[in-house]
Order: structure tokens, then sequence, then C-alpha cells
């Protein structure tokens, strides 16, 4: 049942939205009776339903799937909850300012979570004119490389793509307070407070 639509979900969407069964079955053009065994397990909805029993809910139809509902709650849109996203497939890489549901080649992406850099990963940070001059100590093979370096403030992100047989090291300009990441494509996600 994980991979479909369940009666719990749907029971608790109608119920959230004020609908009754009978409202819920008029909306989407099937009867009550129907509904009703969908939401005591007896029966599941065609796959042809699955969109006007979203809309009539007011949820996507991944919502619907998977039985959570996303609330924009806009946190101060701040960035500094951004999240980054590597496609395993593609090396396609995406950027949100906060979790989303991201999808790439036909696999849905989970968000990266950021450890602290260590010693195999040792980040120099100088000045240079009005920038930073920022160098990460690691192999820059074909195999093992620094994918891209971000600094992330709560209103800004700068994103700097860095490619394997080059140099791990970029210019940015540090405003505010926040964080740099580092996407190591054996180690995962790094970062350090700036």
């Amino acid at each position: 049942m994980n991979t479909y639509v369940t009666g719990q979900t749907i029971k608790k969407l109608r119920e959230a939205k004020g609908l009754t069964q009978s409202d819920l079955a008029d909306r989407i053009g099937v009867s009550s009776k129907a509904v009703s065994k969908w939401e005591t397990a007896k029966g599941l909805p065609d796959i042809s339903l699955l969109e006007p029993i979203s809309r009539a809910l007011g949820v996507s139809v991944s919502e619907l799937l998977s039985g959570n509902t996303v609330v924009n709650k806009n946190i101060s849109s701040n960035i500094l909850f951004s999240k980054f996203y590597v496609c395993p497939v593609c090396g396609n890489i995406i950027h949100a300012t906060g979790e989303s549901v991201i999808s790439c080649c036909g696999i849905t992406l989970p968000p990266l979570e950021a450890e602290d850099t260590d010693e195999d990963h040792t980040v120099t940070i100088e000045p240079v004119e009005d920038e930073k001059f920022i160098t990460v100590k690691h192999p820059m093979t074909k195999s093992h490389f620094i994918s891209f370096l971000a600094y992330v403030t709560s209103d800004k992100v700068h994103f700097v793509k860095l490619y394997p047989e080059g140099n791990a090291e970029t210019r940015m300009q540090f405003r505010g307070r926040g964080y740099l990441y580092l996407y190591c494509n054996k180690h995962g996600l790094m970062k350090i407070r700036v």
C-alpha cells in the first residue's frame, strides 16, 4: 500500500477540507459508496481518478500518494535553509531554498546532509582585494574531485562549479555571515561557518 494512495490519506485530507464522503464523490463523479470503500480499505480508487481526487482535496498527486501534504510556511525566506541535491546518474546539481521533492533521471533525490569539513577536505580562505580566495586541499582526479563550492547567507547564494583535473579553488565575495559548502563526489556534502 505504500506505493499507492491509502484510504486513511483520503479520509484525512477529505476531513481537513471539511468535505463529506458525498461531497467528495460529487466532485469526482463517483458514488459515495466508492469513497466509503476506499476509506475503509475495502477497495482502491482507479488510477484515472488520482488527478480528480487530488484536485478535489487541494493537494498534488505526489502529496496524495505519499500522504504528506506540503504547507508553504515560507520561513522568513531564509536561504540558510538551503538544500542541495546531486543526481547519481548524470551529476546534475540542484539547489533549493528548502526541502523539496526533486527528481532527475527518473530518480527522486534525497537532500544532501552536510557534515563538518575534515582533515581530508581542508579549506583555506585568504583575503585577495575585496574578495576571498578559497582553496580546498583535495585531489581533483576524474574519479575523485570537488564538484562545487557554494557560499550561502540568509539572503544570497554564490555557487561555483568545479571540474575534475582542474583546481579546487575559486574567488568569492563574502558579505555577512553564512556557510561555505563543498561537495566531494566520494564523501558528500561538507560545510564550514564563515
